[in-house]
């Protein structure tokens, strides 16, 4: 597969067919092809020819998508930014990959500059990074997974393959941020089928009135997003086949997809097909699938992620490494060629979860998971990396940021459930001084100056300020009874 030669060659046989929408602004494929030709002219005239990693910064705009495509013409990987993201953690990110940063802003006059007849494009090998996406690190530094040109195209020839979309007919909704790993499962399977991506702002998704007049405007075929989004629009009873109907799929990755949601959304969209898949971002946004009818939700629950893509082993581990008889629970762990190389410019790190089964390429995932009727099914986290909201966070990442600010003596982070749901983190703090302020002001505070260092995402909705933890009898913190005293 030439994944880039297929995005590109939309733009000689349809040239005007949208490629992308956000807010009132369009992209046809004859200017997301001859911008990004452009770009890649000024990137290759401008930087060392060294596949350095450029930074792209913006939200949701269509020169986000010049600028992605620019930087793999140019030679160079890209990793996506979103604009929401706090001042320190993007200069986190840039520090940690070397990489050039460029704004939307910078990436529209660069993409202007007239193309020379001697202009070649500098197409990535199979074992070149194509993109980088930063998750959270448990230190407080976050890391950078680097998805290879194969990676990324056997995803992609697994998908289409799989899910058969119409060529050159298809709308796909993009709900999540550019610098969030299910973006790719909607934008390259929208941009290698010629399809039109339809790209939901922050402002959007936040305002109901907003939302819902971009979705009936949208002429949606494929809807993408996290569970949780598509929980929050079945609360209004208008999120139905009135309002989207062309719908025909829903497809669900980033965290659990429950029975509920799936029942709701078959009763509202007949017409439509429900899939639910899994995979971390280190093995290339998904790696299994399941279309689940109502056969399946009558039968499971909770409800499997399916079977591994074809080509991918998918497996159960206990804790020898052993694989787990079916049933059992243990830890899941992919194998395959959309395994990533590892985490930019961190061996080390590395080195602890990526390994080799029969000369494949290997990860553990550190979910616990099991097999039944032979589905694979996810049973969580096995460590304090935690699913909220689809995001993939880990609770040291937060800690270390609380410990850093100046009155923080020490803090833990719990995940909150409701009705067996992740439904926000809670915070537990020890102050180094006691403050005169009360605990609602003292909130607002500490709030205020983790948001200086973490997205919005990241940020406990519930503080607890305390003189003392409960401790365990080996002296560490006690966390189930800090759990306990929430209820």
């Amino acid at each position: 597969m030439r994944l880039l030669e297929i995005i590109d060659s939309w733009s000689l046989q349809y040239s005007e067919r949208i490629a992308h929408v956000s807010a009132d602004a369009a992209l046809t494929y004859r200017q997301l092809t001859s911008q990004s030709n452009q770009l890649a002219q000024y990137l290759s005239a401008t930087l060392p020819h060294d596949r350095a990693p450029i930074a792209i910064l913006g939200h949701k705009q269509s020169e986000m998508l010049i600028g992605f495509l620019g930087c793999i013409k140019a030679g160079h990987p890209y990793i996506p930014l979103d604009a929401s993201l706090p001042a320190q953690r993007i200069e986190a990110i840039v520090r940690t990959a070397g990489a050039t940063l460029f704004t939307v802003d910078e990436l529209k006059a660069a993409a202007q500059t007239p193309l020379s007849e001697n202009f070649k494009i500098q197409p990535p090998e199979d074992d070149d990074a194509w993109y980088i996406i930063f998750t959270s690190g448990s230190t407080g530094i976050p890391k950078g997974v680097t998805i290879t040109r194969h990676n990324l195209e056997n995803f992609i020839e697994w998908i289409l393959a799989e899910q058969k979309f119409k060529a050159a007919d298809e709308v796909f909704l993009n709900q999540a941020p550019f610098s969030f790993d299910l973006s790719v499962m909607d934008l390259y399977s929208s941009l290698a089928t010629g399809g039109t991506l339809f790209s939901l702002t922050k402002e959007e998704v936040t305002e109901p009135k907003k939302l819902y007049a971009a979705l009936a405007k949208s002429q949606l075929t494929v809807w993408v997003s996290t569970p949780s989004f598509a929980r929050l629009c079945l609360m209004d009873s208008s999120f139905n086949a009135d309002l989207l109907p062309r719908v025909r799929k829903f497809w669900f990755c980033g965290e659990t997809l429950t029975p509920e949601i799936a029942a709701s959304l078959l009763e509202r969209f007949p017409q439509a097909e429900i899939w639910n898949t899994y995979g971390p971002t280190e093995a290339t946004v998904a790696t299994t699938s399941i279309q689940i009818t109502r056969d399946v939700i009558e039968k499971y629950r909770p409800l499997p992620v399916g079977k591994a893509k074809p080509g991918t082993r998918v497996e159960i581990h206990a804790a020898d490494g052993r694989p787990s008889p079916s049933g059992e629970r243990g830890e899941i762990v992919i194998a395959g060629e959309n395994v990533s190389v590892g985490y930019f410019n961190q061996a080390e790190l590395s080195s602890k979860v990526f390994f080799q089964i029969d000369a494949q390429r290997a990860y553990h995932t550190g979910d616990w998971g099991h097999t039944q009727d032979g589905l694979i099914f996810f049973d969580g986290r096995m460590d304090f990396q935690i699913k909220l909201n689809g995001y993939r966070i880990e609770i040291g990442d937060i800690e270390a940021n609380l410990h850093a600010l100046a009155n923080v003596q020490d803090a833990v982070v719990l995940l909150t459930l409701k009705n067996e749901r992740a439904d926000h983190l809670t915070a537990f703090v020890i102050l180094k001084n006691q403050a005169s302020q009360n605990d609602f002001e003292l909130m607002r505070a500490m709030k205020r100056q983790l948001g200086e260092r973490l997205p919005d995402y990241m940020l406990p909705r519930k503080f607890v300020f305390l003189t003392e933890f409960p401790t365990t009898p080996n002296g560490k913190v006690d966390r189930k009874k800090l759990a306990e005293s929430l209820s």
